[in-house]
């Protein structure tokens, strides 16, 4: 049986690439690492990891994960180190909802590090 592909579209299987950073068997060693894995939380439903991935002072205080939306790709832009422990992803990532159309998610998200852990701060919309 084939390896399942990870979702956040590197092109290795999910045992080799997010799968350790959502078991917490490992941490994310950068920012883009830490967004791709965030990614395959959304698609994989993995509502506890994207908490505890969050920074406590942005973090919501619950998070629903609609599930007639599916994920379809990721594709990154760009990744900036701005600071030793901050860091910018861009990227954009497809969706579709129930039965509508695909619709495109385009965010520039900042994280911030912390203890040798990143963690996702917020996001823009350009």
């Amino acid at each position: 049986m084939p390896a399942t592909a990870c979702p956040c579209g590197s092109g290795l299987a999910v045992a080799a690439c997010c799968g350790p950073l959502l078991s917490g068997s490992a941490v994310a060693q950068t920012a883009e690492q830490l967004m791709r894995s965030r990614y395959s939380a959304y698609v994989l439903g993995g509502r506890d990891y994207l908490l505890a991935s969050w920074h406590p002072s942005t973090r919501p205080a619950t998070l629903e994960l609609d599930p007639a939306v599916r994920w379809l790709s990721l594709s990154v832009k760009r990744h900036q180190q701005t600071a030793p422990d901050a860091a910018v992803v861009e990227f954009v990532a497809r969706c579709k909802v129930g039965g509508g159309s695909a619709a495109r998610l385009h965010e520039t998200s900042r994280f911030v590090r912390e203890d040798g852990r990143w963690y996702y701060l917020d996001g823009d919309f350009p």
